[in-house]
């Protein structure tokens, strides 16, 4: 199979890394790592007192990762974690992290959607089908060759 040619699949990995820059670029304006803009930003949409397994499964990053920034965060006083069920622990925002969810982190949420908004009812569906089509075949793609990497491994 021959590499994409014309260019718009470097263009479009091109587009996904500015993407992630610009998120880069407004967790250091507002003095957060990444993953603490992901963790606080998470907190938000999934409401307060979730758990570590909802971020990490809503934002797609690592448990681990998760983890050690709700410490930081913690550390920092913008976060308790309350015991729940088993070894759940509720995380939850101390009055100075709703202070900063309120002045930094509600604004990069309305500015994402406005920006969405910006686009008309009918680019926002065509967006999601085919960034989830995309998604959809590169999952299955990259699962045959972890697959196939495991079968071929020295036992």
């Amino acid at each position: 199979m021959e590499p994409c040619q014309d260019g718009t699949l470097r263009e479009f990995s091109r587009l996904y890394r500015e993407y992630d820059s610009i998120f880069h670029s407004i967790a250091l304006a507002v003095g957060l790592s990444d993953s603490a803009l992901t963790v606080l930003y998470h907190i938000q949409e999934l409401g307060d007192g979730c758990l570590q397994r909802d971020i990490a499964a809503s934002a797609w990053v690592s448990k681990q990762t998760i983890h050690s920034t709700i410490r930081q965060l913690r550390e920092r006083g913008y976060l308790s974690l309350c015991p729940g069920r088993g070894r759940d622990m509720h995380i939850h925002l101390t009055e100075k992290g709703r202070m900063l969810v309120r002045e930094q982190i509600l604004p990069i949420m309305q500015m994402e959607s406005d920006a969405f908004q910006a686009l008309t009812p009918g680019e926002r569906r065509e967006l999601l089908r085919l960034t989830a089509g995309y998604i959809s075949a590169l999952r299955e793609l990259a699962e045959a060759h972890i697959r196939r990497r495991g079968e071929a491994a020295p036992h």
